[in-house]
């Protein structure tokens, strides 16, 4: 049962709409509305949940060093914002963050972890800069620290779900909840 629930978590997650939505920062302060900007979207968080699952996925030193390397690189799209650089494409680039890490967990892509930390990081400077860019009026130290918390708490539960499920059965439990999060993905960048 549990696993069947676990199977289900993308689409829950796309499926619900947060009470949070993105707090308005001079009402709440800056790290509660850090905090709710990863999960007060299906896109960031379906990408978020999927690293960790890919990265399970991956194993060993890749369990901490993909998702460091997402938030590391993410908290550098933070700055490039900050410095009023422009980025473009950023909601696209996130969008196709969804699919694309969850055709990674989805295919249980092998490559060197040093590659798995490019491909996310690339995605993760996108997230990071739509972070920067929706921050508003909140302080950016602590909003940044919410954000980077509220991220590193999503990519923990992708391992801890998969670390539930296990080998065997889990493991393909595992790609079909990335295929989900890569399907999802197409049908939030199709519009529907």
């Amino acid at each position: 049962m549990k696993k069947i629930l676990l199977l289900t978590l993308p689409l829950a997650l796309a499926a619900t709409t947060p009470a949070l939505a993105h707090i308005n920062p001079a009402e709440h302060g800056s790290f509660g509305a850090g905090f709710s900007h990863p999960i007060s979207g299906a896109d960031h968080m379906l990408a978020m949940v999927a690293v960790g699952l890919w990265a399970l996925l991956l194993g060993g030193r890749a369990m901490w060093l993909v998702p460091a390397a997402f938030v590391g690189t993410m908290i550098a799209g933070f700055l490039l914002a900050m410095a009023g650089v422009k980025l473009p494409f950023a909601e696209p680039a996130i969008l196709a963050s969804v699919v694309a890490i969850g055709l990674f967990a989805a295919m249980a892509l092998k490559v060197p972890t040093s590659l798995a930390m490019a491909l996310v990081g690339f995605f993760a400077l996108f997230h990071g800069y739509a972070h920067g860019s929706e921050m508003g009026t909140a302080t950016a130290g602590s909003y940044l620290l919410g954000f980077a918390l509220a991220t590193t708490l999503l990519h923990v539960a992708g391992l801890a779900a998969g670390a539930l499920l296990g080998a065997g059965i889990g493991r393909t439990i595992i790609r079909v909840a990335g295929a989900s999060t890569a399907f999802i993905g197409l049908w939030l960048a199709l519009g529907a």
